[in-house]
């Protein structure tokens, strides 16, 4: 029999489905990895055990500083293994639009509570929604009767956040005598019992360097991941990797979190680069003449000035040349065509790009143009041939 917890936790986490707009499931659906079930629409398979996973993020610190943040709502296959990009065509880049549009409550509070250690939310949902959430069996297009697009992004990330919310994992370490410290440490059983007392079953509790930064809270769900019921479990899969003894809660400073820099090379290199290649992630950052803001590229491969906001994370990949690489950011590949840079899903063919110890370069050149100085939330256009404005590109890390 379910603890008088567990059925509060799942009353609070059973939704209307008619609020949904998704298919309407029967009351005694069985929960999923726990029969079999025809309905793909209610009924999550493979991926029936549901982890909602939360972040301690304190270097940079990220999220407020008494809150544990949202890492992502995943779809485990019931035996530990998972699926992930199941629907490149439902893949979606522009996340925080669609939430403004249809969701703008939930928007604000993942604004708060689902924060990117870099700063760029925005490509952190995308990765989540794209990675996890084309996994999931009832979010798919045919489940819903009126289908409209984007309709299963939405509920995604409602139904994340509702979840979220019945966890405030750092009251109930509070509750207990756990809370962040510079000097005091804890034990791995002090810390899964408290959370296990709450939760209902174990929960995995991961550890970075001894310090605890990441929890999996595993469901069962009884009917659609829009307006089922959630009901917690054991968990499944990889296990807790914490020290038993000394693990260390540290505080978050109460700053604004800033991109990190995870190796001691300089900026425009990275620790893996050969001479003329630059490999793994890092920002692009401009330097302008006379400017003491130059800005960075964001995800487009547009230039942008305005210090509130926050560069985009680019991948590059080393050519077999030994001399060039590939740029790739959420909105796909790199590419320069009739000599203006984007980065788009339509860049089939990405283009080669160069590094020559300081700067990018693109053929020849490691200088870049615009027509006019980018000011405010204008995003400048980037050219390959000259312009009123020249910058150079440098590469940081991440």
């Amino acid at each position: 029999m379910l603890s008088r917890n567990l059925l509060v936790q799942a009353a609070a986490l059973a939704v209307g489905a008619a609020a949904a707009g998704s298919v309407s499931c029967p009351a005694d659906a069985p929960l999923s990895c726990q029969a079999t079930y025809a309905d793909a629409c209610c009924f999550n398979s493979p991926g029936g055990q549901i982890l909602l996973t939360q972040f301690w993020d304190t270097n940079p610190s990220t999220g407020p500083i008494d809150s544990w943040t949202i890492h992502g709502l995943w779809p485990d296959n019931c035996d530990g293994t998972y699926e992930q990009y199941c629907d490149s065509s439902r893949e979606v880049f522009n996340i925080t639009e669609i939430l403004k549009a249809n969701a703008p409550c939930t928007l604000k509070y993942m604004q708060t509570f689902w924060k990117d250690y870099t700063g760029d939310d925005e490509d952190f949902w995308e990765h989540e929604f794209n990675k996890h959430g084309t996994c999931m069996s009832t979010l798919e297009p045919k489940c819903y009767p009126s289908y409209q697009p984007h309709q299963e992004v939405v509920d995604y990330f409602k139904r994340a956040v509702k979840v979220d919310r019945t966890l405030p994992t750092y009251k109930w370490l509070a509750a207990a005598g756990i809370v962040p410290s510079t000097s005091k440490t804890y034990t791995l059983a002090e810390i899964q019992a408290t959370l296990t007392k709450n939760h209902g079953y174990e929960v995995i509790i991961r550890c970075s360097s001894g310090e605890l930064n990441e929890l999996w809270y595993h469901y069962n769900v009884r009917g659609s991941i829009q307006s089922g019921q959630f009901v917690p479990v054991a968990p499944v899969g990889s296990p807790s990797n914490c020290p038993s003894t000394g693990i260390k809660y540290l505080p978050k400073d109460g700053t604004n979190p800033s991109p990190p820099t995870k190796t001691s090379t300089a900026p425009g290199t990275t620790a893996t680069a050969a001479p003329g290649q630059l490999s793994g992630k890092g920002f692009l950052y401009a330097t302008t003449p006379g400017q003491s803001n130059g800005g960075f590229l964001i995800s487009k491969g547009t230039w942008y000035r305005d210090p509130s906001g926050t560069p985009a994370g680019y991948t590059a990949t080393p050519n077999s040349d030994g001399r060039t690489f590939t740029l790739k950011t959420s909105k796909g590949n790199c590419a320069v065509k009739s000599d203006t840079l984007t980065c788009d899903t339509s860049n089939t063919s990405p283009s080669s790009f160069g590094y020559d110890g300081t700067y990018l370069t693109f053929g020849n050149s490691n200088t870049f143009y615009a027509t006019e100085l980018p000011t405010g939330q204008t995003q400048g256009t980037v050219y390959t041939t000259p312009k009123s404005v020249s910058f150079q590109v440098t590469w940081k890390a991440s």
